[in-house]
């Protein structure tokens, strides 16, 4: 690591601890040429998970749209932002620990569908209604069907 203060290649660590929760180490170092003392960040660097839209365009995902699809869809029910949280919290886990660097919209939209439908139905409609674009009351009914199908089913 070069000093910052004479330009010095050579330094010892004498302090290394975890912070942001353990997701970067904080080293400080000693410049062995001027003595001088100054601080390092060390993270693992990640790669940019791509989301395919509809359209095939491309663009970084987003946690935050995610999050407010899932408000929207739930909103008015009884399901908390903990539990809406933890549920983007895994799907986001799972797309990066499939180690794909892309993945479409309707890959994630199947992910949310499912966990909906086990939390609550109501919400899961709501979801299923416009990341489907249902076009007319037919097609609201058939999905209905379906899920009272899986009910009976379980």
């Amino acid at each position: 690591m070069k000093c910052p203060f004479c330009g010095f290649i050579e330094d010892k660590v004498i302090d290394s601890r975890p912070t942001d929760e353990g997701s970067a180490i904080r080293r400080r170092r000693e410049c062995t040429r001027c003595s001088k003392r100054f601080t390092t960040y060390e993270k693992v660097e990640s790669l940019p998970l791509m989301v395919i839209k509809k359209d095939r365009s491309r663009q970084p995902f987003d946690r935050e749209k995610l999050m407010n699809g899932l408000l929207r869809a739930c909103e008015k029910r009884p399901i908390s932002i903990n539990d809406l949280e933890k549920m983007v919290e895994g799907i986001e886990t799972q797309l990066h620990n499939s180690l794909q660097r892309e993945v479409t919209t309707e890959y994630i939209g199947e992910m949310v569908m499912s966990k909906l439908k086990t939390m609550d139905e109501v919400a899961y409609v709501r979801f299923a209604s416009v990341y489907r674009q249902f076009k007319d009351i037919n097609t609201f009914m058939d999905e209905l069907k379906n899920l009272l199908r899986d009910d009976k089913k379980e």
